[in-house]
C-alpha cells in the first residue's frame, strides 16, 4: 500500500492548469465533494489556508478552537453524513494535537483525512522550528499516511488518500506536505482513484462458507445476534433487518453498533457489554449459535476470553479479515461486507421463530427491569438521575434525534436508554474512549445532519476537556443541544473505586466552576436543573430552541451504573448491584 505509484487511475477530461500545490489541495478536496473542513491554521499551512481564503465561496472552513476539536468534529461529521471528514493542522504542536482524534478514527473505523503543514523539505531533520516527525508518530493510528516534498505528487496522493479512507474497513489517512510542495507551481490535472494493487477493500463472498453458515442457521435452536458498527458502515441496515425478522433471531448491539435497528423492535434485545443489558449478556453463554455481525469482540463485550460463549458454535460476518480469529475463533467466516452476506443468507434461510428462547430473555429483562431500570427511569429518591434525564430527552426528541455522548457513566446511560428510530443516530468515542469527544463532535454531527436534533450529552469531567470549543458553536451557530449531566465526580472512576479500591476516591472529586455562566460568557442560552420538578419543562425548552442551548443537570453525586461485568470477569458473572 505504500508504493503509491501503483494506482489505477480513472480518465479523466479535465485539462491541466498550472498553479500552486496550495491551490491544488483545495481543488483535490472540491474534486472528492469535501466542501466543509475543519482546522486550525498556522504557519506551515498558511499557504493553504490562503488558498482556502480565496475559495470560500465553495468550500466552508470551520475554525475549531483546538485541533484535538477539529479531528472529533470531522469524526462527528462523518459518523451522521457517512462522508469522509476532513481535518487541517499546521506542524509541529498543530499535527501533534491531531493524535488523540486520529487514534479515536482508526479504531473506530471512521473516514477522515488529516492534512498537516510541515516545514520547508531542506529543513527536514534539522529540528527547525516546530518541526515534528508526525509520519513516525501518526503511523501506528492511521490507515496511510504520506509525506508530500513536491507539487506534482498532490493530485495522485490525495486521490489515493480518499480512495483509502472510506473504501473497505473505513480510516484516518494523514497527509503531510512541506511549506515549498504548497508553494511551488505545476500543472495540475485530478483523476479520482478507484484501486491500488495488493489493497483488496472488499473481498468477495466465499460460496463454500455461505453454504456451511447457511447450515448453522437452520440447524441451530437457541442463536444469538451481536452486532456492531459495520452494519452502518456497510450500509447495511435494511439487509440487516430483513434477516433478523426472517430468522427470528434475537439480537443485541455493541455501543457503536446502537441504532441500526430501532431500539424498538421486537428483536432487539438490548446491549452487549460491562454495562449492557442482563439477559443478552448472560443468555452469551448459553446460545448455541452466536452469530457476530460487523463487530470485532472487543474485550468489553466478551469479559474473559476463557468462558466467552464456549458453548456456541461460532459464526463471524466481517469485513475486515484481520478481525475474524483474532479474540474469538469463528467456526464460520462470511469475509465480505455484511450488506451481501446478509442478503445472500436472508435469501436462503428459513422463516423461523424461537419463542421459547425470546421467552428467558424475557424473563431476565424482568429481573433487570425490578432490580436496575425501574430506579433509573422512575427513582423515588431525591436526586436526578442520569437515567431519568435521558427518558426525558427521549420524551421530547421521540427517537428521532442524534445523540452524541462522552465516555464514562452518562455514556453508558445514554447508550442504555436512549430511544432511535433511524441509523446513525448514536456518535460515542468506542474503542478508545476519548473524554473531551462529545462537544466538537457534537458540532460536526450537527453540520453532518442538518436537519436533525443533535443532543451532546457529557459529563462535568469530558466536558472541560474541550469546553472551549463552546467557542467554535457560538462563531458558527450550530444548534446543538448541550447536556451536562453534572455529578461533581469523575463518576465511572469514582464508581471503581467504590466497588474496588474500599472507597478510595482518589483524584476523583471535582470543584467545578459555573457553567451555564461560561455558556452565557460565549452567548449560548443556558440553564441549571436541580430538582426534578423543574427537569421536564427545562428539557422542553431546550429542544424547542432553535438556536444552541446549553441545559445543565445537577444528577445525584454517587450513584453507578448497573450491570456491571468487572473487568476480566466472565458475561455470566454480570452483576445487577
Amino acid at each position: 500500500m505504500k508504493n503509491h505509484k501503483n494506482q489505477k487511475n480513472q480518465k479523466s477530461p479535465n485539462d491541466s492548469i498550472t498553479i500552486s500545490g496550495a491551490e491544488a489541495v483545495i481543488r483535490c478536496l472540491l474534486a472528492e465533494e469535501a466542501n466543509l473542513v475543519y482546522g486550525y491554521p498556522g504557519g506551515a499551512i498558511m499557504p493553504i489556508y490562503d488558498e482556502l481564503d480565496k475559495y470560500k465561496d465553495q468550500l466552508h472552513h470551520v475554525l475549531t478552537r483546538h485541533e484535538q476539536g477539529a479531528t472529533h468534529a470531522a469524526q462527528g461529521f462523518a459518523r451522521t453524513s457517512g462522508k469522509v471528514g476532513v481535518a487541517l493542522a499546521t506542524s509541529g504542536p498543530g499535527a501533534t494535537n491531531l493524535v488523540t482524534g486520529i487514534a479515536d478514527a482508526q479504531i473506530d473505523s471512521t473516514p477522515m483525512i488529516c492534512i498537516t503543514g510541515q516545514v520547508a523539505s531542506h529543513l527536514l531533520g534539522s529540528d527547525a522550528f516546530q518541526e515534528t516527525d508526525i509520519i513516525g508518530i501518526s503511523t501506528p493510528v492511521t490507515k496511510w499516511n504520506y509525506q508530500i516534498t513536491k507539487a506534482s505528487e498532490i493530485p495522485e496522493i490525495m486521490a489515493k488518500a480518499f480512495y483509502i479512507a472510506r473504501s473497505g474497513r473505513p480510516g484516518p489517512v494523514l497527509i503531510d506536505i512541506t511549506k515549498d510542495a504548497q508553494f511551488e507551481m505545476f500543472d495540475f490535472n485530478y483523476v479520482k482513484c478507484t484501486g491500488i494493487r495488493s489493497y483488496w477493500p472488499n473481498p468477495p463472498l466465499n460460496t463454500n462458507h455461505l453454504e456451511e453458515a447457511l447450515q448453522l442457521i437452520n440447524e441451530a435452536k437457541k442463536p444469538f445476534i451481536v452486532w456492531g458498527q459495520g452494519v452502518i458502515l456497510g450500509q447495511a441496515e435494511q439487509e440487516f433487518k430483513a434477516f433478523v425478522e426472517k430468522s427470528g433471531i434475537p439480537a443485541a448491539w455493541t455501543i457503536l453498533g446502537l441504532s441500526a435497528l430501532p431500539t424498538d423492535h421486537p428483536l432487539n434485545r438490548g446491549m452487549v457489554g460491562m454495562h449492557g443489558n442482563y439477559a443478552p449478556n448472560l443468555l452469551t453463554n448459553e446460545c448455541d449459535l452466536l452469530i457476530a455481525i460487523g463487530m470485532r469482540f472487543d474485550d468489553r463485550v466478551t469479559g474473559d476470553l476463557n468462558t466467552y460463549a464456549k458453548q456456541a458454535k461460532v459464526l463471524h460476518l466481517e469485513l475486515d479479515p484481520a478481525e475474524v480469529n483474532k479474540n474469538v475463533k469463528a467456526d464460520v467466516a462470511l469475509i465480505t461486507n455484511c450488506k451481501i452476506s446478509l442478503k445472500a443468507l436472508t435469501k436462503r434461510i428459513s422463516k423461523n421463530t424461537f419463542p421459547k428462547w425470546l421467552k428467558r430473555f424475557d424473563a431476565l429483562d424482568v429481573i433487570e427491569n425490578e432490580k436496575v431500570i425501574k430506579g433509573d427511569l422512575f427513582p423515588i429518591k431525591p436526586g436526578i438521575t442520569m437515567g431519568e434525564s435521558i427518558a426525558m430527552i427521549n420524551k421530547y426528541t421521540k427517537g428521532d434525534a442524534v445523540i452524541v455522548t462522552d465516555v464514562g457513566q452518562h455514556q453508558m446511560v445514554a447508550c442504555r436508554y436512549a430511544k432511535f428510530n433511524q441509523s446513525k443516530s448514536n456518535v460515542t468515542s468506542g474503542g478508545l474512549g476519548t473524554m473531551g469527544f462529545a462537544l466538537p463532535a457534537a458540532i460536526g454531527a450537527k453540520m453532518g445532519a442538518p436537519i436533525r436534533e443533535v443532543v451532546a450529552v457529557i459529563g462535568d469531567g469530558g466536558y472541560q476537556m474541550t469546553i472551549q470549543e463552546l467557542g467554535t458553536i457560538f462563531q458558527q451557530q450550530v444548534a446543538v443541544k448541550i447536556v451536562i449531566l453534572n455529578n461533581d465526580f469523575l463518576g465511572m472512576v469514582r464508581q471503581w473505586q467504590q466497588l474496588f479500591f474500599d472507597k478510595r476516591y482518589a483524584s476523583t472529586e471535582m470543584t467545578n466552576p459555573d457553567f451555564v455562566t461560561i455558556a452565557k460568557g460565549y452567548h449560548i442560552e443556558a440553564e441549571r436543573v436541580e430538582k426534578r420538578e423543574d427537569l421536564d419543562q427545562a428539557v422542553g425548552r431546550m429542544i424547542a430552541s432553535e438556536k444552541p442551548f446549553f441545559l445543565e443537570i445537577c444528577v445525584e453525586k454517587e450513584n453507578n451504573v448497573f450491570p456491571m461485568i468487572p473487568t476480566g470477569a466472565s458475561v455470566s458473572d454480570i452483576r445487577l448491584e
